[in-house]
């Protein structure tokens, strides 16, 4: 794990940083040696060199996105695209229960082909 993402996720408030350890659980449970480093700011997710996904903490939210997800429907107020569908993202707000599980799917279904 990277240190400087590791920073990243400390920096956000206490339910944001308990989401983010559980997205980054998420990532690495289901791309097995992921590479994961800060770029442009936010953590990224890499297999073999591919970005697979990014998180972002803002103020009052959490969002994960995944890249390769052209052949992921979106899931109305859950799972919403992003461009021209190539990339699809979840928000996540304090409270909200959170569906590791539809991640963990989404997440093995777009890095699969990577």
């Amino acid at each position: 794990m990277d240190d400087n993402v590791t920073k990243y996720i400390g920096g956000g408030l206490p339910w944001q940083v308990e989401v983010c350890g559980g997205v980054r659980e998420v990532v690495h449970r289901t791309i097995p040696d992921v590479e994961e480093k800060l770029e442009y700011g936010k953590p990224h997710f890499l297999k073999d060199g591919r970005h697979a996904a990014v998180l972002h903490v803002a103020k009052d939210k959490v969002s994960f996105m995944v890249f390769n997800a052209a052949g992921v429907e979106p899931v109305k107020g859950v799972l919403r695209s992003l461009g021209k569908g190539d990339r699809k993202a979840v928000d996540i707000t304090e409270g909200q229960d959170v569906d590791y599980a539809l991640l963990a799917d989404v997440l093995a279904r777009t890095s699969s082909t990577l």
